[in-house]
């Protein structure tokens, strides 16, 4: 756990902050500070203003009350580029690398360094470039196209951007959300390093075991306000969790229902690009996990039983899970297996990227209906307005999404919202095999429980479960039994109910014990 920082003026610190759309408050008068080399861990569930928060800090969206001061300066972040100008860098989840561009352009992005009458003096730039990633402890290839940098890669190219501009308050949004625990140890050697320099961190994370390791204090946000704030040592995980929610979270994962008998989907010898020989099967109403490190080939095996990604090797059986079919006998399925053929079948993919292959930039009543478009017509050609509300409301009632009604733009949502809408999405072609990739990454702690319940509801009703999730504590919560992945193989098979998250993770790392 850190040590307490000394008393120190604030590097930034913003005063009765709000923001309003319409009718509604998404920031609600909040007070924050952050010291010289202080990390505060800015907590809340989603859609508890934190994005508001930092759009502001960046620069994004103008505060409607309330000041901002840099060294007991008031500032006027009326743009991105004034908050950069002015020292606060942003790294968002989405990181912003720029594909076909160098390491070392992608660091001096939007900058006209090294240069002389126009020209770009590259020799110079790439070394400045090294010296900025020395300084981090990272030692890339400053030539290689960013885009092809590992996850970690590319959070380091960005931090390096930051320091390139003189930061002197950097903002982590999810750092950790596409990091292995490898990489994320390398994350926070590096946050370190910059806390020695004197370099204010604000970080934001649901992970709350990383918030507890690596932070100095906390603030807490809940629909908009602050609720809380403290020395990160004087809080346990338990109180932040109540804090967040409003409530306390006695029960974050239901209880597990039984199993049935009947085989829904049945693997041999299963192979792609990465997995090979996989082999299991799936019950009615069960829970599966498939846990790994990355690159292990968990992903893998989902998309292969989606029809997402062509198997090479192995056979895959379904029972026909179309009510009119239920007790018919097991389908094989070719090679060619695609996702529409699929999703007739009854097997749905939740896929791990919801912005890239989840949503798409239009309302939440249009996402919704995506997958369902057939019945909101009249013979599959007149859409019908009423009907497609009608449903779309419906859904979006049964997962409570929190937003201004269906008719808001889906990527104004927050993280754990957008997540919800994924899901209603996929939810309404009521699949008898629901396959999940990552179902609560960026999703607050609230958010994620109530996944859970929906999860083992669906479950109860005689849905096979297969989820997908880099996260040991929420397989063992979640599942009935554990798939264990390494480099490509699946080399255990566990009952969560007993076993430990040291047995998985030694598992994982192709170790028996």
């Amino acid at each position: 756990m850190p040590a307490l920082l000394p008393a120190s003026p604030p590097v930034v610190a913003v005063a009765g902050l709000a923001k309003r759309y319409g009718g509604v408050t998404v920031l609600d008068h909040v007070d924050l500070s952050v010291r010289w080399g202080e990390v505060r861990a800015l907590l809340g569930e989603n859609g508890a203003g934190k994005s508001t928060l930092i759009k502001i800090l960046s620069g994004v969206v103008r505060a409607d009350d309330g000041t901002v001061t840099l060294n007991d300066e008031r500032v006027d972040l009326h743009s991105a580029h004034a908050a950069q100008e002015l020292g606060i860098a942003t790294l968002h989840q989405e990181l912003a690398i720029v594909p076909g561009l160098s390491v070392a352009e992608n660091i001096f992005l939007g900058q006209r360094k090294a240069q002389t009458f126009g020209v770009v003096r590259w020799r110079t730039l790439r070394r400045e470039a090294e010296r900025l990633l020395d300084s981090l402890g990272q030692h890339l290839n400053v030539r290689q196209d960013a885009d092809q940098l590992s996850p970690v890669g590319k959070t380091m190219t960005s931090i390096a951007r930051a320091l390139s501009r003189d930061a002197k308050v950097l903002i982590l949004d999810e750092p950790t959300a596409a990091l292995t625990d490898q990489e994320t140890a390398q994350l926070f050697a590096v946050m370190r390093r910059l806390k020695e320099r004197g370099v204010a961190i604000i970080y934001v994370s649901h992970r709350l075991e990383e918030v507890v390791q690596v932070c100095d204090t906390y603030t807490v946000l809940r629909n908009g306000q602050k609720v809380g704030e403290g020395d990160i040592g004087d809080v346990t995980i338990p109180e932040l969790i109540t804090t967040m929610a409003g409530r306390p979270v006695d029960t974050i994962f239901p209880s597990r229902g039984g199993a049935g008998t009947g085989v829904l989907l049945r693997a041999e010898g299963l192979g792609g690009k990465r997995c090979h020989n996989v082999s299991f099967e799936l019950h009615e109403g069960e829970v599966i996990g498939i846990a790994g490190l990355a690159g292990s080939g968990r992903s893998e095996v989902v998309r292969l039983l989606a029809g997402a990604q062509h198997r090479r090797t192995g056979s895959l059986e379904v029972r026909d899970a179309a009510p009119s079919n239920v007790a018919a006998a097991p389908l094989r399925l070719t090679r060619r297996h695609t996702i529409g053929r699929a999703q007739r079948l009854g097997i749905t993919l939740v896929p791990q990227e919801r912005r890239a292959d989840g949503l798409v930039p239009d309302s939440i009543e249009r996402n919704i209906n995506l997958t369902t478009l057939g019945r909101h017509t009249l013979g599959r050609v007149v859409m019908v307005p009423r009907r497609a509300r009608r449903h779309a409301e419906q859904r979006h009632t049964e997962l409570a999404v929190r937003s201004r009604g269906i008719a808001q733009p889906v990527l104004r949502l927050s993280g754990g919202n957008q997540q919800k809408v994924v899901l209603a999405k996929f939810w309404a072609l009521s699949p008898r095999i629901l396959l999940l990739d990552e179902p609560t990454r960026g999703v607050d702690v609230g958010t994620k429980s109530e996944i859970y319940h929906l999860v083992r509801q669906r479950a109860s009703e005689g849905t096979g479960v297969v989820v997908v999730s880099s996260e040991l504590p929420e397989l063992l919560g979640l599942c009935d039994r554990i798939l264990v992945m390494h480099e490509g193989r699946m080399v255990g098979a566990f009952d969560a109910a007993t076993t430990t998250e040291d047995e998985l993770l030694h598992a994982c790392y192709g170790r028996t014990r």
